[in-house]
């Protein structure tokens, strides 16, 4: 006798879902162990990185206290109070603190006329390449003013010419820089184009480009007419 067509699709499915069952508890006795283990790894990576950022906020917040604790030391005219937590942030993990850290240090061995200290630190800063593009290049211009009267002039031109081009946010104190070190090595011609091209430019700072058209103006660099009529518009 021919099984009604319902009751065929009520046992295919009953022996459908039995293989299901049988395949389950086959996976899970040959396999049930890893992928407990595998749970448990996932859990225990999630707790880690749950901690982890927690730590570095509180370590974010408590450098910054410590940042605080020197700036209002440094106003109070305590150098010396300030320079523990100084120190201790020089070395953090944060790129940012470090970089601050290591800034203020080179302005307190400035102040104390210490500039061969000071280009140390700002050589740390610009040769850090875990800390921001613009804080490097600023550190570079900063550490070649500081040592600048113990380099070659070549050493600065090599050191500064990538940074000595229109567009580039320290244009003028690099450029400077540099037209100062071709004028060193007798290139007049060089010099004079340079401190034309910081006079003529309107992104750079009003007292880096009067000087410039000064000196322009004295290697035979006429840049006086152009900047006043940038300096009208």
């Amino acid at each position: 006798m021919a099984i009604p067509p319902a009751t065929n699709q009520e046992f295919l499915r009953e022996v459908d879902d039995e293989l299901r069952r049988d395949r389950m508890t086959s996976i899970w006795t040959r396999y049930g162990r890893w992928i407990v283990v595998g749970l448990l790894v996932a859990l225990a990576l999630f707790a880690g990185y749950l901690f982890w950022r927690n730590y570095q906020e509180n370590a974010a917040g408590r450098e910054g206290e410590q940042l605080q604790t020197a700036y209002d030391a440094l106003a109070a005219g305590r150098t010396a109070d300030a320079a523990p937590p100084l120190d201790a942030l020089a070395k953090s993990s944060s790129d940012g603190h470090r970089a601050l850290a290591l800034f203020t240090q080179a302005d307190m061995l400035l102040q104390g006329n210490d500039f061969r200290g000071a280009a140390a630190k700002l050589g740390q800063i610009a040769r850090d390449d875990d800390i921001a593009p613009a804080f490097r290049d600023l550190a570079l211009v900063r550490q070649t003013t500081a040592e600048y009267d113990t380099l070659a002039p070549q050493v600065v031109i090599d050191r500064l010419r990538p940074l000595a081009v229109p567009g580039n946010a320290y244009f003028g104190s690099a450029g400077e820089l540099v037209a100062a070190a071709y004028l060193r090595t007798g290139r007049r011609d060089l010099a004079g184009r340079m401190f034309g091209q910081v006079a003529r430019n309107e992104t750079v700072p009003a007292t880096i480009r009067q000087r410039a058209v000064q000196m322009a103006g004295l290697l035979g660099v006429d840049a006086v007419t152009q900047t006043e009529d940038q300096d009208a518009r």
